[in-house]
């Protein structure tokens, strides 16, 4: 339970009771995250299901679902996304892209990141909910749950491009709790994915979701070092949305 409310207060907004604040540990969080995604995204699901029902028409209910997501996990992801966008392409040198990955402002890179984030999360959500409302809410509560765990991967492949941030303070991952948490987000997202996307879609999905992470570790690596907090979450973006594209691409394509 400890384990669960620290991955909660590390990846959310939602109320997590009078528990003393721990210090984060990503070893503890990783192991707790998948049953944490699920409790973040019922919210916005149970929206988007809601707006469905209503007779909302999919675009809007898809908003009505992003934006939902945005209040209750802080628009984490997205703002993660806009600084590794500045950090790492708008820098020329090691020190410079972790100085800018620092900084709280958001350049062109940035904005222009959140906007293609929330534009590609609410564009596969609508053609989802277009096709049926419950079946885009199973599918985006497969690929929060199998996005959060594996944008971990990162934490565990690289050490902590700074030794005072928040990936520094919340240690280095290890190889263990990494794999327990990303077996747990396997068996949870599978079995909700497999329901509507066969199990070929989810197996492309995973399959996808695995390169995407490698190649954006590598990418880190080259061009600052290691990793941080934003470059987690930055992963943990783009592996939503590769999942999301790719249930669209089966269900409703």
């Amino acid at each position: 339970m400890t384990d669960l409310v620290m991955a909660l207060r590390f990846f959310s907004r939602l109320p997590t009771g009078g528990l003393p604040h721990a210090l984060p540990n990503l070893d503890r969080i990783a192991r707790a995250l998948p049953l944490a995604s699920l409790l973040i995204g019922i919210v916005p699901a149970g929206v988007l299901m809601a707006c469905t029902a209503a007779g909302f028409p999919p675009l809007f209910s898809a908003i009505a679902a992003v934006a939902c997501s945005a209040m209750v996990t802080g628009a984490m992801s997205e703002d993660a996304m806009a600084d590794a966008a500045d950090g790492l392409f708008g820098g020329n040198s090691v020190e410079r892209r972790l100085d800018i990955l620092k900084d709280s402002r958001h350049g062109t890179y940035g904005v222009l990141a959140i906007v293609l984030v929330v534009g590609f999360k609410v564009a596969t959500l609508s053609a989802l909910t277009a096709h049926d409302g419950v079946t885009a809410a199973m599918a985006w509560l497969a690929a929060g749950v199998l996005a959060r765990s594996g944008g971990l991967y990162i934490a565990m492949a690289l050490p902590p491009a700074r030794a005072n941030g928040a990936s520094a303070t919340a240690g280095r991952l290890s190889g263990n709790a990494f794999t327990v948490g990303l077996v747990l987000a396997l068996v949870i997202a599978g079995g909700l994915a497999v329901v509507f996307a066969g199990l070929l879609g989810a197996v492309v999905g995973v399959v996808l979701a695995s390169g995407i992470a490698f190649g954006w570790t590598r990418l880190c690596d080259r061009l600052v070092g290691g990793q941080t907090g934003d470059l987690i979450g930055a992963l943990q973006a783009l592996l939503e949305i590769a999942l999301l594209a790719t249930f669209m691409r089966i269900i409703a394509g």
